[in-house]
């Protein structure tokens, strides 16, 4: 073992390793990215987090850099949770749930909690947390909050940003911090003070104020987005101020989050849910943008009729009775979960819209049907589970873009798919502007490695042109930040850059991550074999 290994072991309870086998395993997570770590830390307690971050900041001071990476269950798929240094692995002990008032929903966990852990439990107390991602059923939450997620739901009830009430963070220095919204007053003592968290409330407050209509520009008129930082919710017109927002969506690189405080929302597994083949691409705008202005979907999925096709020369039996041929073009999924008697009347006023543009439309209220007909959407599970030859579903484009420019985005990026001869495939979140593509590629083979980065430089050029965001709900991580500039313009991107310098100023917190990152820095990193064998005890959703 060397000499920070050695160092860390002996200040620290949790385990430290540096087996050629465990840095092998923690090279990679769901990106197309490969990093190796030297070593893997397990910390037991906030306080082994501390001592580890302290000394890594003590080495910087000496001109030593060694990053640290927070990582959870490795589900990232823009490549945040790999690193050259150290890995902090939360799930072996930092994953309990530590309190739960059933009365408020507020519930307080530690970052290596499994998030479908979380849902059961909150689910016996009749709560739910509503921005879970696709694979909430193996990741956790310290990656969710870390990246921002969202999912189905977050079209009624937002991403996970609005559901973090507060976070205690473990600073660049080894300096324990509370976040939650401070009134005007308690900001002022917070800027008078002379610790290292003193330094960055004052350094980002005279930011914020220098720099306001910059800041103000960096809304997007969509609801999904995990682009830079969010400077936008930190300080209020009334003067409070909450760095919460901030470190929420930083994947890691501006603290390490120890412990996370929660909001929840009631849950109601009584739902109703209809499914409409759509017969084109103006239908599905239309049908979208209609079912917008009404009470709000809980969830509004679509697929494409490729997607459904290629599933069926898969695995004929997946979808046997749930579609039947000839396929529509699009099919659509709209579920309501109002409490009471509510919810009848609103799905009867959403059927009379779907009627307009459908080509078949079913309702479902039954649990079990309700069941066998989201495998339509989850259909995309068996696409990323095959390959075709060598190729593999690569996760590579996640933009999200206004609701009304829907179409224009499924139109470009069919023409971007043709162009560079990719079978058309796509699928995702209808209600938020929001599709999936993963196409095949083989990683070995150059003209494929070129042809990935070809499709990031075309699909993310058309993503800003819609005024959309380049990362939707999968964060920036180092497969997108290179188009951060390009999305938000080289004023706002400068403040991105001292967000960064205010809280990392050796930058040891996840380097290359999300700021300062160009394609010619990620291109060496691209694996040379694509796997998510790592995840293969849970189908891969999307």
């Amino acid at each position: 073992m060397n000499k920070i290994g050695q160092y860390l072991q002996q200040h620290v309870t949790g385990e430290v390793i540096e087996s050629a086998d465990i840095r092998h395993a923690f090279a990679a997570d769901a990106s197309i990215f490969t990093l190796t770590p030297s070593l893997v830390l397990y910390p037991r307690s906030e306080q082994d987090v501390r001592k580890a971050a302290r000394f890594i900041w003590q080495l910087a001071e000496r001109g030593r850099i060694v990053p640290i990476t927070a990582r959870g269950a490795g589900t990232d798929q823009s490549g945040a949770a790999i690193g050259s240094g150290m890995i902090m692995a939360f799930p072996a002990h930092l994953n309990r749930i530590l309190e739960l008032d059933a009365k408020s929903g507020t519930v307080v966990v530690e970052p290596g909690l499994n998030y479908g852990t979380l849902q059961q439990t909150l689910e016996t107390h009749g709560r739910f947390l509503p921005p879970y991602p696709a694979s909430a059923a193996y990741s956790t939450i310290g990656g969710a909050v870390a990246n921002n997620a969202g999912g189905e739901k977050s079209l009624k009830y937002g991403d996970t940003r609005a559901y973090v009430r507060g976070l205690r963070v473990v600073l660049a220095n080894g300096e324990v911090i509370v976040t939650e919204r401070l009134s005007k007053r308690e900001l002022s003592k917070k800027l008078g003070s002379a610790t290292f968290e003193g330094e960055i409330y004052r350094s980002l407050d005279a930011l914020l104020e220098e720099h306001k209509s910059t800041v103000d520009s960096l809304k997007r008129h969509v609801t999904k987005d995990t682009a830079g930082y969010d400077l936008l919710d930190i300080k209020h017109k009334d003067g409070s101020f909450d760095l919460t927002p901030l470190f929420v969506g930083s994947q890691g690189t501006l603290g390490i989050v120890t412990e996370i405080t929660l909001d929840t929302e009631p849950y109601n597994p009584e739902t109703t849910l209809l499914v409409a083949g759509i017969r084109d691409l103006p239908a599905l705008q239309a049908a979208v943008l209609e079912l917008r202005q009404g009470d709000t979907p809980s969830a509004m999925e679509v697929v494409d009729g490729n997607l459904l096709a290629a599933v069926t020369t898969l695995n004929p039996s997946q979808l046997r009775g749930l579609v039947e041929a000839p396929l529509s073009a699009f099919s659509l999924l709209v579920e309501y979960d109002t409490p009471g008697r509510s919810q009848k009347k609103t799905a009867h006023k959403a059927a009379k819209i779907l009627a307009k543009y459908t080509t078949t439309m079913r309702t479902e209220t039954d649990p079990e049907r309700q069941a066998a007909l989201w495998r339509l959407r989850e259909a995309s599970a068996m696409v990323l589970a095959h390959g075709q030859g060598a190729a593999r579903a690569l996760p590579l484009l996640d933009g999200a873009v206004p609701a009304e420019k829907l179409q224009d985005l499924i139109v470009g990026t069919y023409d971007i798919l043709e162009r560079n001869r990719l079978p058309a495939a796509l699928w995702g979140h209808a209600g938020d502007g929001q599709v999936h593509i993963q196409p095949y590629l083989d990683v070995a083979q150059l003209g494929d490695r070129q042809k990935a980065f070809r499709l990031l430089d075309e699909y993310h050029r058309l993503v800003i042109s819609l005024g959309g965001t380049v990362s939707g709900e999968n964060g920036d991580g180092r497969l997108r930040a290179p188009y951060l500039e390009q999305q938000y313009g080289t004023e706002a991107y400068g403040l991105f850059r001292k967000v960064k310098d205010i809280f990392d100023p050796h930058h040891t917190l996840n380097p290359g991550v999300k700021i300062g990152v160009k394609l010619d820095d990620i291109k060496p990193l691209m694996r040379q074999q694509y796997s998510l064998a790592h995840l293969a005890h849970h189908l891969p959703r999307n």
